[in-house]
């Protein structure tokens, strides 16, 4: 293309030409305005002296279940500027406590959303919320706690995880979300949020222990005939059809709470609007299994049958095997073959052929299949892998006797949860099973039974077996 007669731009290695004063001259262009990115008050703010500054009303903190752990519970103590200057939150111990769920029972999400990342997403559950909470705090001489399971948070997230990155910065905004909360209520209050799997995840007690120490409460300060815990998880059923119609809840973890410390429980609708409550079920009821001194004396008779024989355990994790065999079996002679001790499947049999060689009888229990890695509990379950053991009775002519153990799933996720999380129950130190191991042992249960080879299959229905000071750590909801 040829170039236009008022190009300006001179051919290469040419000068360019003076300018031509009958020619326009455009004008430079015009410099925009910087637009500044700090408000003039956090400019302000920061050239204030410290001592003028105002203070931060929340102080976050984090804690761990044990020493050996991370911490999980994240905590804010929010204290007014009238308390702290008059030291009102620790002039007396208040006795009653009332203590409440954050999500869907304080607040909710502005958007309609079920959860948001957005940390302005939310609003009150109700308008009347935060004038009873202040009445509750001013006017009736409760002292009012938040304890919420938040276990989409981790306070010390993996740099290396390949999780998204959303997940890892969730904490910031919860933080500010809280911050806004506190302090539009403005009360003394503290904060509990669990993050974790472990002993401060509803409805475990672990949240309501650390308050009872920030607070300086013993059990005998506290009144729990007058206090009480509100959350929306109360295991309601469905309501009525109609425009009125209420969904099931999704769990009942904070009525196992209120259970679990002792105190009442209510839904927000009861507790802020004054309705009736609501039917309610649990999956797993403690109620089926009051403590009794039949069981803490044993109440089963269980008798050695052979001079020398073998005893299979059938049953899934948490069943009450281990229990069964120190109280009743032990005691009548046996060695215990155990997979989670010698680790290797041949190591097991070659324990139980050289147990019997002695003139041992042999309990077989927690047997894992060798190719089965995942599996930490699996005793069992099929008629393959009892063949094996049905042929060693017979390759060293003694009996072999079947104990099927038929503790119900929700119960034997309930006893594993005890026995991990309480080391008074723990003797042998056993570690919190994945739901992997209960799930494993049900995909490939096939029933017992005696044309297998067995002389015998005894039935083993749960019961707990133990005192009544063991009963009441059992007695609680852990799951």
């Amino acid at each position: 293309m040829t170039p236009s007669n008022d190009s300006r731009t001179p051919p290469p290695g040419t000068k360019r030409p003076a300018p031509d004063n009958d020619r326009a001259i455009s004008p430079p262009p015009l410099k925009r305005k910087a637009q500044a990115a700090i408000s003039k008050t956090a400019v302000a703010n920061f050239f204030t002296p410290t001592s003028q500054k105002a203070k931060e009303r929340t102080i976050w903190s984090e804690r761990s279940p044990d020493d050996d752990s991370p911490a999980t519970l994240l905590v804010a103590k929010y204290t007014p500027e009238t308390a702290a200057s008059q030291g009102s939150d620790t002039a007396a111990k208040r006795r009653k406590i009332a203590a409440f769920d954050l999500d869907s029972t304080l607040i909710t999400t502005a958007s309609g959303k079920r959860h948001s990342d957005d940390l302005a997403d939310w609003k009150w559950w109700h308008h009347s919320v935060p004038g009873r909470i202040r009445q509750l705090y001013n006017d009736e001489g409760y002292q009012v706690v938040i304890f919420t399971n938040q276990g989409g948070l981790t306070l010390h997230p993996d740099p290396k995880s390949k999780g998204p990155k959303s997940a890892k910065n969730r904490v910031p905004a919860f933080k500010q979300k809280c911050n806004a909360v506190l302090g539009q209520l403005d009360i003394p209050i503290t904060l509990y949020a669990a993050t974790g799997k472990d002993i401060f995840r509803k409805p475990r007690p672990g949240m309501w222990i650390e308050m009872k120490d920030d607070y300086n409460l013993a059990d005998s300060d506290i009144d729990r005939e007058n206090s009480v815990f509100v959350g929306d998880a109360g295991g309601r059923i469905a309501g009525a059809k109609g425009a009125s119609a209420a969904a099931k809840d999704f769990s009942c973890s904070d009525r196992n709470l209120a259970h679990n410390i002792g105190i009442r429980y209510q839904a927000p609708e009861e507790f802020f609007l004054g309705e009736e409550p609501r039917d309610f079920s649990r999956d797993f009821d403690l109620s089926n299994f009051p403590f009794t001194e039949e069981g803490k004396e044993g109440g089963e008779r269980v008798e050695k049958t052979n001079k020398k024989d073998i005893v299979l355990f059938v049953g899934s994790p948490g069943a009450g095997k281990s229990t069964f065999y120190w109280k009743y079996l032990k005691p009548l002679g046996y060695e215990r073959v155990n997979q989670d001790i010698l680790k290797r499947h041949d190591k097991c049999f070659k324990a139980a052929a050289d147990f019997l060689q002695e003139g041992n009888s042999v309990l077989v229990s927690m047997i894992r299949p060798p190719a089965d890695l995942l599996l930490t509990d699996n005793t069992n379950p099929d008629v393959d892998t009892r063949s094996q053991w049905i042929a060693l009775a017979r390759k060293h002519g003694v009996p072999i006797r079947c104990f099927w153990f038929r503790t119900p799933p929700q119960l034997c996720e309930h006893n594993a949860a005890v026995r991990s999380l309480n080391k008074e129950l723990n003797p042998e130190a056993r570690q919190a099973l994945p739901r992997i191991a209960l799930n494993g042992f049900a995909s490939r249960f096939k029933e017992p039974r005696v044309d297998e080879g067995f002389q015998d299959i005894v039935p083993v229905d749960f019961k707990f077996r133990g005192t009544k000071e063991e009963y009441d750590i059992w007695g609680r909801y852990w799951v």
